[in-house]
């Protein structure tokens, strides 16, 4: 007679668990990110595993754990993570999943700061962006695309005498911008972007994916300048980020001024 198997003292099987951890940074390719990171992923464990989600220099690195221990999942994610936001401590932009323009949503809700935005190669992105955030409207006042120079010199007050000299993107230009959208909008905070988008109008000394940025936040106006790659989307989208970073950093006070460039 076949004796039965004895499963009242068997253990029940454990089941496993996931873990999740996010950090978003900004400023690296995916050739760059690879060798920063390779030496930190070489020490993970076989149950961890990390993921790059990179688009437009704006990079969401994702921790996922699977163990059956849940207290000793937890604990190592944590530390993996916090590994994570010292490599990159000073690039990153949220210690969790969370989109640049949410994060300047916050930013700027929490302070009670509201943000104006005067477009000219971003076209309206940069609006289209921020307002795809719930609650926008508590600090977002609106954007003037302005394309021609005659928007710019007759809405935003831009003098006529700098888009002569310097051309349409230049420093003083962007500059003159910023604080025209920042007046006629009576906002707190002010971005503005003028550039090549391309595929056409780019120059010798201004090519094709040159962008020049400028925000302001309350008296204090800095501004740069920089050279994207990519086609006319990449450009633009780029630019967006950048300029949402920019402003960021500002507000956090980590923003770090550019060396002067010549955009004569």
């Amino acid at each position: 007679m076949m004796e039965k198997a004895n499963t009242k003292n068997n253990p029940a099987e454990k089941k496993d668990h996931t873990e999740i951890r996010h950090i978003v940074i900004y400023g690296y390719t995916r050739k760059e990110l690879a060798g920063i990171i390779r030496h930190f992923e070489q020490h993970l464990p076989e149950y961890v595993r990390i993921s790059i989600d990179n688009s437009n220099l704006v990079t969401k690195v994702t921790l996922t754990g699977v163990h059956s221990g849940v207290e000793l999942l937890r604990f190592k994610m944590n530390k993996f993570h916090a590994d994570l936001r010292e490599i990159f401590n000073e690039d990153m932009v949220s210690p969790a999943d969370r989109s640049v323009a949410q994060v300047l949503g916050e930013l700027l809700a929490e302070r009670e700061l509201t943000v104006s935005c005067a477009e000219s190669c971003t076209g309206g992105n940069l609006a289209h962006r921020i307002t795809q955030i719930p609650g926008s409207s508590s600090y977002f006042l609106g954007s003037v695309v302005s394309y021609s120079n005659d928007v710019k010199a007759d809405v935003l007050n831009v003098e006529r005498a700098l888009i002569s000299n310097h051309g349409a993107v230049s420093r003083p230009v962007v500059e003159g911008m910023a604080k025209g959208v920042s007046a006629l909008m009576r906002s707190d905070c002010a971005i503005a972007t003028s550039g090549i988008a391309g595929p056409d109008g780019g120059t010798k000394y201004k090519p094709v994916g040159t962008v020049w940025f400028c925000v302001k936040y309350l008296d204090k106006i800095v501004s740069e300048c920089i050279h994207f790659q990519g086609d006319r989307n990449t450009v633009i989208e780029s630019a967006t980020n950048h300029a949402m970073i920019m402003l960021i950093n500002l507000l956090r006070n980590t923003y770090v001024e550019q060396e002067d460039l010549n955009d004569e």
